[in-house]
């Protein structure tokens, strides 16, 4: 069935001491437009992920976030430079016997030493093994199904009422066609009448009898540029074309929003042929028709 493209989902998963939280969120867009926000750290699994909607997601703005908490030891490095260590040591040394300040005790050294950051640096999540690299983007990826799943979840119910809403409209647009159609004869016939009378009133005035070949000839290729046959045939052809679409199992914005294109093109053409003024009300109620299929061919996939 076709889908929204405004939806919303979120999911997460606790493994190998790891908790990864991934929220999406996506807008009718024309194009597909993916926006990735991760740690700095989980740069490398962006393409990834990304290949990963792209299994899922064809059309739309999509927001896409992902949280990364880690329990484990493992996932946290403290690095110390020993030569800047070094060096503040033999300069704390140096002030201690400058002033007579007596030896350096341990502690408070230590506990200076730890809080300059360009000795101890916390490189946190600073994961290098292979192992730890699967680890994360089985979780990550567990997290993004997760959330995948209630994303489309929403979007399928969404698009099935769409789809419904533009079912409704196809019914009622292809119930006006047949009503053009079953009223073309008789407005064509009466345009006829007209033409054939109007022409006879000019030749009248001219006081000459009219070639009735010529006035046959005449009247043939008026009632041609009035015919409107085949715009209705190909109407009927388009709505049977819309039917189908909307029950494939895949996204249909694109193609839905072509035949819509197509459909007001050959209702255009009918409007312009016409001159009855009861044809022209059910071109305006069919055009009107058209239009509800048109906007929501703008909010599915």
């Amino acid at each position: 069935m076709p889908k929204s493209m405004t939806g919303y989902g979120r999911g997460e998963c606790i493994r190998y001491d790891r908790r990864i939280k991934v929220e999406i969120k996506a807008v009718n867009h024309r194009y597909c437009d993916i926006t990735i926000k991760l740690p700095r750290f989980l740069n490398h699994l962006e393409d990834k992920v990304r290949r990963r909607l792209a299994q899922d997601i064809v059309r739309g703005k999509v927001d896409v976030w992902i949280n990364f908490e880690s329990f484990a030891q493992r996932d946290a490095v403290v690095n110390v430079d020993n030569t800047m260590a070094d060096a503040y040591v033999e300069a704390l040394t140096a002030l201690s016997e400058r002033y007579s300040l007596g030896a350096l005790a341990a502690n408070p050294v230590l506990g200076l030493l730890a809080k300059n950051p360009d000795i101890v640096t916390l490189d946190k999540f600073a994961v290098t093994s292979e192992a730890d690299q699967a680890q994360i983007w089985e979780t990550l990826d567990a997290a993004l199904t997760n959330a995948l799943a209630g994303f489309n979840q929403m979007r399928e119910a969404e698009g099935a009422a769409m789809a419904q809403d533009v079912e409704n409209s196809r019914r009622l647009a292809q119930k006006i066609t047949d009503d053009i159609g079953a009223l073309a004869p008789r407005v064509l016939q009466a345009q006829a009448a007209r033409t054939r009378e109007r022409i006879e009133e000019m030749v009248a005035k001219l006081a000459q009898r009219p070639d009735e070949g010529r006035l046959i000839t005449e009247m043939a290729i008026i009632a041609d540029k009035g015919c409107i046959s085949e715009e209705i045939a190909r109407l009927k052809s388009h709505f049977i074309q819309l039917s189908s679409m909307l029950t494939a199992d895949e996204a249909i914005g694109r193609k839905l929003d072509f035949w819509v294109q197509e459909l007001n093109r050959e209702t255009n053409t009918i409007g312009a042929k016409s001159g009855d003024v009861t044809m022209t009300a059910l071109v305006v109620e069919l055009k009107s028709h058209i239009e509800k299929m048109r906007e929501q061919a703008q909010n599915i996939e």
